[in-house]
Formats: structure tokens, C-alpha cells, sequence
């Protein structure tokens, strides 16, 4: 019995002493169990301080780091204490290290107390050298994570102090957990990093998604453009080279026969009947040309400049044996709509009364652009005689004629509706010249106005 009491009581020294630090029954007993309870105090307020630390993840890293290096300095009453993270470790965190030192944290190499230096070394460059006995007093321990060393922790405890087993488990702890804080900081980061690129790349993929449809949808509408335009340049070319020749043959033929019997001096009530059949096949081949050029210019094309228009129309209304050039001199000045299109509808008159009257098979369109004005002339090569052509001309607008010279008076009153005045002269090529002469309008300060 009193050998197991004296067993059991062995025992229970065993474990105070494990607990305690307290390996003596004696007198100095009462005092080093004073001095193991303060010691377990202090443990505990450190790791009091760490816990709270390690929960103010929204505060970062630093805060955490901040209150290990605390918690650390408190505890062994250091003169200076160092928490550092080995380089190419926890790459993300920060800062990689800090000292207390004079109530000061620091993170600058450069103002590092001189006796801090080489542990700096140590644990950055060889963190599994932190565990060796550092001598001249100082503690060093190491920082692990998935059971390598990443870092660690060292200082100079106060003179006070002494340092036991249970006070570098402590520290053990206090890097340890800084080392897995650290790390979820880290891995917080990253989840945080992701989910930004991927709410980034989702609104990018949206985008290109919806970029995607509005281009499949525009090339939709331009195959179908397409398919309408080559319709219509079809349909186009058919009323050209078919049915605006067929009217054009059907009116010289009616002019042939009106001359041949206007000549014969009878059937006069005949002869006008074929005049009013000229007129009509006329503006049968106005209105035919009006169409082609519409189908060859649709809503959605762009109408083009001046010039443009006047290329287009040689290339387009006419027939084929007659050839048309058309020359631009001076620089081209913007225009409004409605003066292009009287200039364009001018234009396409002059050419179709030389297609109609005449026998040329070259004409020429002149758009010369001047300081105040802009003269647009049609000449051809044709057999016309501009000194008759001006006396018809005359007694047209004087008197309301059925004939033949109606458009030219028609020519001339649009031409004066724009400002301007109309010229019939003898031209280089041999036959009519035609001269319209539009002022540009009224200039304000050198600008036009509006």
C-alpha cells in the first residue's frame, strides 16, 4: 500500500513537473513553481494575442505579422525581436520581414539594429539553420509549413529572462500559425485574383458573345444587300442593253418617218401624230434611264461627290456607241443636294439629246471648279449647228411648241433656277458645245454661306 501511494506520488511528481517545468521536491520548490506559473501566464496571453490576430484576416498579412512580433517580444521582454519568411517562400507575402526594436517596428534592411543583420541571413537565405544554436544569448527558432522550413523567429530576451523549452515552444507556435495565417492570406489573394479575372473574363466572353451575333447579323444583311444588288445591277443591265435600245431605235425610226413626210408637204395631221409618238418614246427613255440609274444606285449606297456622279452617269444611261470622258478641273468644293442633282440632271439631258439628235459618237463632259463659280459643258462630235440650235431654242421659250426642243428650254430654265446662265457654242469636237455656268454661293468672311 505504501508502496503504491509512494508509486502513485512519484507518478504525480512526474507529471507536475512535465507540466510545470518544476523537476524538485525540495525547498526551492514553492519559487520555481512560482517562476513556471508566470511562465504559463505568459504563454497564455501569447497565445491570447496570436489568436486574436490570426481571426483578422480582412486587416492582411502585416496586422498579422505585426502581432506575432508583439506577442514574440512580450513574451521573452526582447530588446529587439525579428519574424522573417525565407526567400521564394509565401511569395505573396508581405512584408518578408520585421523587427521591434526601441518600441519601433522596422521593415528597412538599412536601419536594422546591427546585431539583427546576420540572423536576417539565416533565416531568409538558410531557414534550416534556425534551430541551431545561435549563441551570444540570442533565440532563434524556425517558421514551418507542410513540415518545411519557410522562415522562422529570433531575438535577445530581456536580462530577466530566462529562456526555457516551454518559452521556445511558444515561439514555435506563434510562427507556425503566422506561417499558416500568412499562407491563407495568401491563398485568400489568389481566390480573390481569380474570381475578379473570372467575373473579368465572363463579362469579356459576354461581350465578344453579343459582338459575335451583331457581326453575324450584319453580314446577314449584307449578303442579302448583296443579293438585292446584283438584282438589281442585273435588271439594270437588261433595261440597257435591251429595252432602252429598243426605244431608242422605235424613236429615231418615228423621227425618220416625221422627217421624210414633214419634207413631202402632206399628211401634216400625220406628221404631228408621230411628233407627239417622238415625244413619248422620248420620255419612255428618260424615264428608262431614271430607273437604271436607280437600280444601279441604291438607298443605302452613298450618292458620291459631283464627279462621281457625272462617272457614273456616262458609264450608265448611255448607250454603248457612244463614248463619254468626263474631266474634273480644279479642286472639287462640297455642294448642296439639290444643286448636284439639277448639275447631274443637267447633264444627262445634254447627253441624251445628243444620243437622240445627233449622229456623235463621242462626247465629252467638262467639270471645271473656279474661285466664284463652278462651269459644267457637254460637248460631242456630232453634225449639230449651235447657231440653229440657239434660234430653236429662242422661239421655244418664246412660244409653247410641241417639239422636239422642249428639254432644251426645260435645261435652261432649271439652269437659271441655280443662279446661273446656259450657252450653246460651237465645239472642239466638231459638233454642239453646251455651257452652264453656276455661281457658287454667296461667301461670308471667306466662308460659304450657310
Amino acid at each position: 500500500m505504501t508502496s503504491s501511494a509512494h508509486t502513485g506520488f512519484g507518478r504525480d511528481e512526474a507529471d507536475l513537473g512535465a507540466l510545470t517545468g518544476v523537476r524538485s521536491g525540495k525547498r526551492s520548490f514553492y519559487p520555481e513553481y512560482v517562476r513556471s506559473a508566470e511562465r504559463l501566464e505568459n504563454a497564455v496571453r501569447a497565445l491570447d494575442r496570436i489568436s486574436r490576430a490570426l481571426v483578422r484576416t480582412a486587416e492582411g498579412p502585416r496586422e498579422l505579422v505585426e502581432a506575432v512580433v508583439h506577442a514574440a517580444a512580450e513574451h521573452l521582454h526582447a530588446e529587439w525581436l525579428l519574424v522573417a519568411v525565407a526567400d521564394g517562400a509565401l511569395q505573396a507575402a508581405r512584408p518578408r520581414f520585421l523587427v521591434l526594436h526601441g518600441g519601433e517596428l522596422i521593415d528597412d534592411e538599412r536601419s536594422l539594429p546591427a546585431e539583427a543583420l546576420p540572423h536576417l541571413h539565416v533565416l531568409r537565405g538558410r531557414p534550416w539553420e534556425a534551430e541551431d544554436e545561435p549563441g551570444d544569448g540570442i533565440v532563434r527558432v524556425s517558421m514551418t509549413l507542410d513540415g518545411e522550413p519557410i522562415g522562422g523567429i529570433a531575438g535577445l530576451p530581456g536580462k530577466t529572462v530566462d529562456v526555457a523549452d516551454t518559452d521556445l515552444a511558444i515561439l514555435r507556435v506563434l510562427a507556425n500559425q503566422a506561417a499558416v495565417a500568412l499562407h491563407n492570406s495568401f491563398l485568400l489573394h489568389a481566390a480573390t485574383t481569380l474570381r475578379g479575372r473570372t467575373e473579368q473574363l465572363s463579362e469579356a466572353a459576354e461581350q465578344q458573345a453579343k459582338e459575335l451575333a451583331e457581326t453575324q447579323q450584319r453580314l446577314i444583311e449584307s449578303m442579302q444587300r448583296q443579293a438585292l444588288d446584283d438584282e438589281r445591277h442585273r435588271i439594270a443591265r437588261e433595261l440597257h442593253d435591251s429595252v432602252t435600245q429598243d426605244v431608242l431605235s422605235a424613236g429615231m425610226t418615228v423621227e425618220v418617218c416625221r422627217a421624210e413626210l414633214a419634207a413631202s408637204g402632206v399628211h401634216e395631221e400625220l406628221v404631228d401624230q408621230l411628233s407627239a409618238a417622238k415625244d413619248l418614246t422620248g420620255h419612255a427613255v428618260e424615264r428608262l434611264r431614271a430607273a437604271i440609274y436607280a437600280l444601279h444606285n441604291g438607298a443605302e449606297e452613298p450618292p458620291g461627290s459631283l464627279p462621281v456622279l457625272l462617272e457614273r452617269l456616262s458609264s450608265v444611261h448611255l448607250p454603248s456607241d457612244l463614248k463619254v470622258q468626263v474631266r474634273i478641273a480644279g479642286t472639287p468644293v462640297p455642294l448642296p443636294g439639290e444643286v448636284e442633282h439639277s448639275l447631274l440632271r443637267l447633264a444627262g439631258e445634254a447627253l441624251f439629246n445628243t444620243v437622240m439628235h445627233t449622229t456623235a459618237d463621242e462626247a465629252l463632259v467638262r467639270l471645271q471648279y473656279l474661285p466664284e463659280r463652278i462651269v459644267l459643258s457637254i460637248s460631242d462630235n456630232g453634225e449639230g449647228d449651235p447657231a440653229q440650235l440657239r434660234r430653236t431654242l429662242k422661239l421655244t421659250a418664246a412660244t409653247d411648241l410641241a417639239g422636239v426642243h422642249r428639254g432644251l428650254a426645260n435645261m435652261q430654265d432649271r439652269t437659271r433656277e441655280l443662279g446661273g446662265t446656259m450657252s450653246i457654242r460651237r465645239s472642239e469636237l466638231g459638233g454642239i458645245m453646251l455651257v452652264l455656268d453656276i455661281p457658287l454661293p454667296l461667301r461670308r468672311h471667306g466662308k460659304a454661306a450657310p
